[in-house]
């Protein structure tokens, strides 16, 4: 009889015990938000997957994807502390060190940058070193000063009186045969094969010697010295992101970018995604065995060294302060690629 009572006495605390488990709240996610270069659009597809499908709640964290835009300012909220992380570039985190910022690069999503120079296909251009025949190039002034003068000084016959500012219009490009523009791989060459019916001749200058990292994931000093876990998980969870909108289902996750952006349709986002994997804008070179978001010492410095080859940055200017290896090329989510 005494252990038919110690048995139900037993349960009965048991079962109040469990309940008070279940009705204790679960441990807080910690709020991130993450402050895109611009509309939301395939190429931010990783990030969105991660909040789509539940990766970063995996990981402690509730994330907010701040799309950037023609009127937006996400890398002064980034500065500011009003957002948590930013899609950075190489370039700015440099000059960033120069102006005493305290910004880093701490993975790189992109091993290619996807800047484009296009021709027309019946122009006679066949390699990147033909563009220098063309009488006109349309790029804007980021351009003109930076990836224009790496190839003022490392192919012949490119000169200044070439330039023509490019509004992002592609009409004048269509119309000139002897000409070239500047374009983003995922779109301009889209937008061109809807509106003149043929397909531009495409050059990545990555895949041409001019090849910084792109689509970073930036952040204040000051985050990744006091939260480094935060940093790390964030990282590994969008990481996985990007490996799941590759390479999974990423329906949910182009919702959420079409919520942000009602002009993106089904069609751009199947071609940017198509040509993200064709020419390895994501996992090529170091990202082939050590993942997504990989960057090295070597290739940081490689870049920098052509920076000051051409005059961007100055050199003695400490390019360490922009970026950390330390939380990539650990082969995070390689499993997922299917």
């Amino acid at each position: 009889m005494s252990n038919t009572l110690t048995s139900k006495t037993f349960l009965a605390a048991f079962g109040l015990f469990a309940a008070g488990l279940a009705a204790q709240p679960a441990a807080a996610l910690d709020e991130v938000t993450y402050g895109t270069n611009w509309l939301a659009q395939a190429e931010h597809g990783g990030f969105y997957q991660a909040v789509a499908d539940g990766t970063y709640e995996k990981y402690g964290l509730k994330v907010k994807v701040v799309q950037g835009g023609p009127q937006a300012a996400n890398r002064s909220l980034l500065i500011a502390g009003k957002v948590d992380f930013y899609m950075g570039s190489p370039l700015g985190e440099l000059d960033a060190v120069k102006e005493g910022i305290p910004l880093i690069d701490v993975a790189s999503i992109f091993q290619k940058d996807p800047q484009v120079l296009l021709a027309h296909p019946d122009a006679g251009v066949e390699t990147f070193a033909d563009l220098a025949k063309l009488e006109t190039i349309f790029m804007g002034k980021d351009g003109y000063v930076t990836y224009f003068e790496w190839m003022k000084k490392n192919f012949a016959g490119f000169s200044d009186g070439q330039y023509k500012p490019y509004t992002f219009n592609p009409a004048p490009f269509i119309a000139d045969k002897k000409s070239a523009q500047q374009g983003y791989l995922t779109s301009e060459p889209y937008e061109i094969g809807k509106q003149a019916g043929w397909e531009p001749k495409v050059f990545l200058l990555a895949d041409n010697g001019y090849n910084p990292y792109s689509t970073m994931i930036t952040a204040k000093t000051d985050l990744v010295e006091k939260k480094p876990d935060l940093v790390q998980r964030f990282v590994d969870a969008s990481i996985e992101g990007w490996y799941n909108y590759l390479y999974g289902d990423n329906k949910a996750a182009n919702e959420l970018i079409k919520k942000d952006n009602p002009e993106m349709t089904d069609e751009q986002i199947a071609y940017s995604i198509a040509k993200m994997k064709e020419y390895g804008i994501l996992i090529s070179g170091d990202a082939e065995t050590k993942g997504i978001g990989c960057m090295t010492d070597a290739r940081y410095k490689a870049f920098f060294d052509e920076m000051v080859k051409i005059g961007v940055e100055p050199a003695d200017l400490d390019y360490k302060k922009a970026y950390t290896t330390k939380f990539v090329c650990k082969g995070v989510g390689m499993a997922l690629k299917k």
